[in-house]
């Protein structure tokens, strides 16, 4: 895929509004994007599968996942002065929520703007200045005046999904993508891309392609797809949280322009080290640049579909800055070296190796 065609799949992707249990936005483009690669399926709970041509039915298996899903929110009830009671889906630190531009799609499927209210500070007293605001005493406004007007003439209520609400840049000079949701869009444009490069290759493996659904809220559709393909490998592509604006130089671990972040360990998974060496390996060998992480939390969807069957599972972490916020940075160079490391893995494996990774 050229340079250009790339900006554009990220930021289209960015620009989607795909929260937890609300990604039919995102997989009906990613189903668009897919479908000149190979079948395209879709189960129950919006998980989409894309199985190629060129897959034989008699090599290993190798699962490619990102996730649809990005976190957001859901509205649980309208005040009497119509101002919106909302929960979080997904992780959100309720210290950067307050004054957080959203979209909120209503019964009709109309997008209503409106921003996270918050209380002026003349009205604060000092002992409220420095509390930490909670996400259960938090409203959104919509510009109405009462519970009536946003049921009857907005059309929300109990259950309208609420995504943030920011336009995707891309600034040539620095190479860096502006936006929202990078975790996980541009591991959603990374499953596209991997497809494009690899079209047409008769590879040594079948190539089994899913982007998974609410993986925000405890990677519920990886369980999903790797229970449908059942994987002898897996290869999990992540927008991962970067700590170079705080860490020390010897300690970053993730930090843009540094190339894709091999994890090594989280709270929930711990890559399978014989397949995370030969990966590191052939980065080395194409002289793609990469980080290794060593996580204390966190979680991704390599656990669940290692947890299938005992697949060897490695994850690509493009990096991200303030996840888990509706504004992030992520940079070209990090997006085109996750693909680039991806598809070389892909097109050097062959069963003998995958065999190796069982130790």
């Amino acid at each position: 895929m050229k340079e250009a065609a790339e900006i554009e799949l990220v930021k289209d992707f960015s620009n989607l509004n795909g929260v937890p249990g609300f990604e039919t936005e995102v997989v009906q483009f990613f189903e668009k994007r897919a479908a000149p690669y190979g079948n395209v399926t879709r189960d129950g709970i919006f998980n989409s599968y894309v199985d190629r041509p060129e897959n034989t039915g008699n090599k290993p298996v190798v699962q490619i996942d990102a996730h649809a899903d990005s976190v957001g929110f859901i509205v649980q009830a309208i005040r009497p002065n119509g101002l919106i009671k909302f929960v979080t889906l997904g992780g959100w630190a309720p210290t950067n929520v307050p004054t957080t531009r959203v979209r909120v799609r209503n019964k009709d499927g109309q997008y209503i703007k409106g921003v996270v209210a918050s209380k002026p500070p003349h009205f604060m007293t000092e002992e409220e200045k420095k509390q930490v605001p909670k996400i259960a005493e938090m409203s959104i406004d919509v510009g109405t005046t009462s519970r009536e007007e946003t049921i009857r003439d907005f059309k929300i209520n109990t259950g309208c999904p609420i995504f943030p609400d920011v336009d995707c840049e891309y600034y040539p000079a620095t190479r860096l993508f502006f936006g929202k949701d990078f975790d996980n869009r541009v591991g959603s444009a990374a499953l596209v891309d991997v497809l494009d490069q690899i079209h047409d290759d008769n590879l040594n493996v079948d190539v089994a392609v899913a982007l998974s659904t609410q993986e925000e809220v405890g990677t519920r559709g990886a369980k999903v797809t790797a229970n449908k393909i059942s994987p002898d490998l897996a290869i999990v592509f992540e927008g991962c949280p970067c700590d170079d604006t705080f860490e020390e130089d010897w300690l970053i671990q993730t930090g843009l322009k540094r190339g894709p972040m091999l994890r090594d360990i989280d709270t929930s998974f711990i890559a399978n080290p014989l397949f995370e060496e030969y990966a590191a390996k052939i980065a080395d060998e194409h002289h793609i640049p990469y980080t290794r992480s060593v996580r204390t939390g966190g979680g991704v969807n390599g656990a669940p579909i290692q947890y299938w069957n005992g697949a060897p599972t490695i994850v690509i972490g493009i990096p991200v800055r303030y996840e888990h916020t509706a504004y992030n940075w992520t940079s070209l160079d990090d997006f085109q070296h996750a693909v680039a490391l991806a598809v070389e893995i892909l097109k050097d494996l062959d069963a003998a190796k995958i065999a190796k990774f069982f130790g």
